[in-house]
């Protein structure tokens, strides 16, 4: 934890997290000192990095933010013949060490590449396919695309991602089809990656001697390690299937107890698989040391519900957005005095706020166009670290999966707190999707996204479904990582292969040791690479090995992953 967030100034400063960038004009000659022979015509300035939760941060370090994919091709041919490392920068809304490490120094010879400056074009390309610049946010995607009578089954909660980081880490909603529901043309129920019919990269080109913008069709080799290319690469821009716009339903619900939602498989009662059947799209929020989940339903609607509330903007949840004074002063209270023993209460207060919240405004019934139930996260939530997996599995085996990972979780955090200790005081969150069917794209010989959490596996045709798991809770929390260490040896020990399998989720927390979060030798040598099988992860470290041969979009954690 930084000093920052050992003081009272969390909430202050995870709120000034929620801007943008600060920019510092360059001083012309000491950027000409600095970064000799730089383009002349691209922006140069001095910025701070901060990635959501403010856990990575770095002050001072050079950036650009050109104004155009050629203008990418010079700052990268730039960097490589300098010794430099470029690495994208969208909305920093992540988690994990993808982009920057931790312990950047300002001269370390890094230059963040602003993508959401200026690679923001959009425009349809086919009544049923979209060209998409990489720096635009997926509210902004979702909002042209319904302007067009268009949408996606499933996106991330969250409005401000740009699509290019959405697509590095294989972004993705939660949505399986329905009981006799039909997958619409152009739509996908795995990632958005799956959704891209072809892209443009820089990559090495040997015979020009130099980096040079590449495009490729979804069928090409090449292609399956750029889907989901974790920071691996620089994609500028992506031409991606979409098809006709849904209305969505979303009911709201907070009187399903745990116990029951959560229960054995076979049970009778409201479980989640049970929702899963009747809608295909659910999210069960569990706050920690409460019994009863906020659990959201959402289903296909063609027409408005009597009971249901017609929302015309996304973000239908603003007590959800905006952290409450109640909820503000606990939270303030556990980090400044470290009263986490507090826990317990504020688990609750979250839950009071969303049960209350609900109805006071009227938003436990919401229906509209996809985008507007779809996104409901603003920037101005409060800003909590979060671990991440997503266990693949049989649709018949998804409520045993929840199941035996709830059991373990609860009695995990009652022995913990039998001994005084809290290391979690947010919510465990659960989401399910469906794969990444290649064929979903309507390509011939469309190749699957090689580095994908939901890439299926070959030798195992029955798994079609994965269960998303996070645990929430404030930076700095003691015995956190102690805690998500044995979580992430239960979930590696229990999902080993037999009726499921575990990836991590490339954006959150994983690899913990006692201490730290991305730092466990052998789930980063062993575990990761050999959920995606040695063969895969292979080809996928050759393929961005021979389109960045120098080493100029990667980071030393990265370094370390793809070793």
């Amino acid at each position: 934890m930084t000093d920052d967030f050992s003081r009272r100034g969390f909430l202050r400063t995870a709120a000034a997290m929620a801007a943008v960038p600060t920019l510092l004009p360059a001083d012309p000659a000491v950027a000409a000192q600095e970064l000799p022979d730089f383009p002349g015509d691209v922006a140069l300035y001095r910025s701070a990095y901060r990635n959501w939760v403010g856990e990575i941060t770095a002050d001072g370090l050079w950036a650009c933010a050109p104004a155009g994919p050629d203008q990418v091709v010079a700052v990268v041919n730039w960097a490589w013949r300098h010794g430099w490392r470029v690495r994208a920068r969208g909305s920093s809304h992540g988690w994990s060490p993808l982009t920057i490490t931790q312990g950047t120094e300002s001269d370390a010879p890094v230059l963040l590449v602003d993508t959401a400056s200026h690679l923001t074009g959009m425009s349809l390309r086919s009544p049923t396919s979209v060209r998409v610049g990489t720096g635009v946010t997926l509210e902004a995607l979702l909002t042209y695309l319904e302007e067009h009578g268009l949408g996606v089954t499933a996106a991330p909660a969250p409005g401000n991602l740009t699509l290019g980081g959405a697509l590095a880490i294989g972004a993705h909603g939660t949505a399986v089809p329905a009981r006799d529901e039909q997958r619409l043309p152009g739509h996908t129920y795995g990632s958005l990656s799956n959704l891209v019919l072809s892209l443009t990269a820089v990559v090495w080109d040997e015979a020009s001697g130099g980096y040079v913008l590449r495009t490729y069709d979804r069928a090409e080799g090449e292609c399956a390690a750029l889907l989901t290319h974790v920071g691996r690469s620089m994609v500028t821009e992506v031409v991606l299937r979409v098809g006709a716009n849904t209305d969505l339903r979303c009911v709201s619900r907070t009187d399903v107890p745990a116990g029951e939602l959560f229960a054995a498989p076979g049970t009778d009662g409201r479980t989640l698989a049970s929702f899963l059947d009747r809608a295909g799209r659910v999210e069960a929020i569990w706050f920690a040391f409460t019994e009863f989940p906020w659990l959201k339903v959402w289903s296909v609607s063609p027409t408005r519900p009597l009971t249901s509330r017609h929302v015309t903007t996304p973000y239908n949840y603003p007590f959800s957005d905006n952290v409450p004074r109640p909820v503000a002063d606990l939270v303030g209270r556990m980090v400044s005095d470290e009263a986490w023993y507090l826990a317990p209460v504020l688990g609750n207060a979250q839950y009071d706020v969303a049960a209350l919240g609900l109805v006071a405004t009227l938003s436990a019934d919401i229906w509209g166009p996809s985008k507007n139930t779809l996104l409901y996260l603003r920037p101005t939530t409060l800003r909590i670290a979060t671990n991440g997996y997503a266990v693949l599995t049989s649709r018949a085996q998804v409520q045993r999966v929840v199941a035996e990972f709830t059991a373990f979780y609860r009695e995990r955090l009652t022995a913990y707190a039998d001994r005084g200790r809290f290391p979690v005081n947010g919510s465990l969150e659960i989401r399910v999707t469906g794969l990444d069917d290649p064929a979903d794209a309507g390509v011939d010989g469309a190749r699957t996204a090689l580095l994908s959490a939901l890439g299926p596996r070959d030798d195992r045709p029955e798994w079609d479904t994965a269960v998303w798991l996070n645990i929430l809770t404030l930076p700095g929390t003691p015995y956190a990582e102690e805690f998500l260490s044995q979580i992430e040896r239960f979930v590696l020990r229990t999902f080993d292969g037999e009726y499921a399998t575990t990836r991590v989720e490339w954006s959150k927390g994983w690899a913990y040791t006692r201490d730290s979060a991305w730092s466990d030798g052998e789930v980063l040598g062993t575990a990761v690479p050999g959920s995606f099988g040695e063969e895969v992860w292979g080809r996928a470290a050759g393929v961005l090995d021979r389109l960045d041969p120098h080493g100029v979009f990667g980071n030393a954690f990265l370094d370390r992953l793809f070793r």
